[in-house]
């Protein structure tokens, strides 16, 4: 087992990266501070594990909120289902809230963390590749609004992060898939000899090989952990980590939450983003082949949906969080390995952009 340190003062946190650690309840017992939890999971991941979790805390009150799977159903309404179960079982403001799941589960069990009886403890026990790599590390919190993803949200930090690969075994392809462009994402705006790395062990991590899918959580985790360390509500810095989000999250809205993977919209984004960066004159064509060959070996898109227009991606990014008094900010490329966030837009680079990658 590797331990990761996101370091915030007091709201500090552990990040356990390891196999077999859900059955180790030492491990997260200690950050668990009242008689109280609450488990929120979903109706596909609860069958896997939501029982041998609940047999791990016998010594607790433990109530569950099963939630429908899917980033469809990451709203308010939703959302509405937590609150419910905590009011109807009385859970006081020392519960720990311990979420279960992907992406949408931590999310929302985040935010409602923050939110009840204005905020309480919780833990991120993630069980996808993109949420262990991703979601779950950074205290970003919130649900989508039928406008734009993620708009609705807070930064609230979680207790710790218990990332235990032996749960990526019943992740089916497309999820590996869908996770593998968070952790590609690393490699281009902050680690070069990750990115190598990635090209040379793609298959493995593709595979399931634990060993390797091991060392790829660990590395985008040090990654985003040294970034949230230095700008933990996105004032700057932390924006890099971004890149393909503005594109991938107007994929999402415009196809409608669920259709698109996360992931899957993001590494379309980033070839977006690749490709303004190699128009720019900032990368080189070889790069740009580099990128998209490495996101093909990883059977993610390298095309937005060509029935998207140009004025529907304009529309949509300018709901975007990163847009500044009216300007849209774009995370791009300097080169592989580094990433620069720019409103200095090209309005005709951006139309070749939409019609090239489409």
């Amino acid at each position: 087992m590797q331990t990761l340190s996101v370091s915030l003062g007091d709201r500090s946190y552990p990040i356990l990266i390891g196999s077999n650690l859900l059955p180790q309840s030492n491990l997260y017992v200690p950050h668990i501070h009242s008689r109280q939890i609450c488990i929120v999971t979903n109706n596909t991941v609860a069958p896997l594990y939501l029982e041998e979790l609940k047999n791990k805390l016998a010594d607790f009150y433990v109530d569950s909120v099963i939630l429908p799977d899917g980033e469809s159903h990451k709203n308010l309404e939703t959302l509405n289902l937590i609150f419910t179960e905590l009011l109807e079982k009385k859970h006081n403001r020392t519960t720990t809230l311990i979420a279960l799941g992907g992406g949408v589960v931590g999310d929302m069990t985040g935010f409602a963390a923050a939110c009840y009886q204005r905020g309480v403890n919780f833990i991120q026990i993630p069980t996808t590749l993109l949420s262990m790599v991703d979601s779950s590390v950074g205290g970003k919190t919130g649900v989508n609004h039928i406008m734009g993803k993620n708009m609705i949200g807070a930064f609230y930090q979680p207790q710790a992060v218990i990332a235990d690969i032996s749960l990526l075994k019943t992740l089916p392809a497309r999820e590996i898939s869908a996770g593998l462009a968070e952790v590609i994402k690393y490699g281009l705006i902050s680690d070069y000899q990750f990115f190598v790395w990635l090209e040379q062990n793609i298959e493995l991590l593709m595979a399931g090989d634990e060993a390797a899918l091991s060392y790829a959580v660990l590395r985008s985790c040090e990654n985003k952990a040294q970034v949230v360390t230095q700008d933990e509500r996105e004032g700057g810095i932390r924006a890099i980590l971004n890149l393909g989000h503005t594109f991938g999250h107007a994929i999402e809205t415009a196809q409608g939450y669920g259709n698109w993977l996360h992931g899957e919209a993001v590494a379309a984004g980033m070839v977006m983003a690749a490709d303004l960066s190699m128009r720019r004159g900032d990368i080189s064509h070889s790069d740009f082949n580099r990128i998209t060959n490495l996101l093909e070996r990883s059977n993610l898109p390298t095309k937005a949906p060509q029935e998207m227009t140009p004025e529907q991606f304009i529309e949509l990014m300018g709901v975007d969080k990163k847009v500044v008094d009216g300007r849209l900010r774009l995370v791009l490329l300097k080169s592989l390995g580094s990433a620069i966030i720019t409103s200095d837009i090209d309005a005709g680079l951006l139309l070749e952009t939409f019609a090239a990658c489409r």
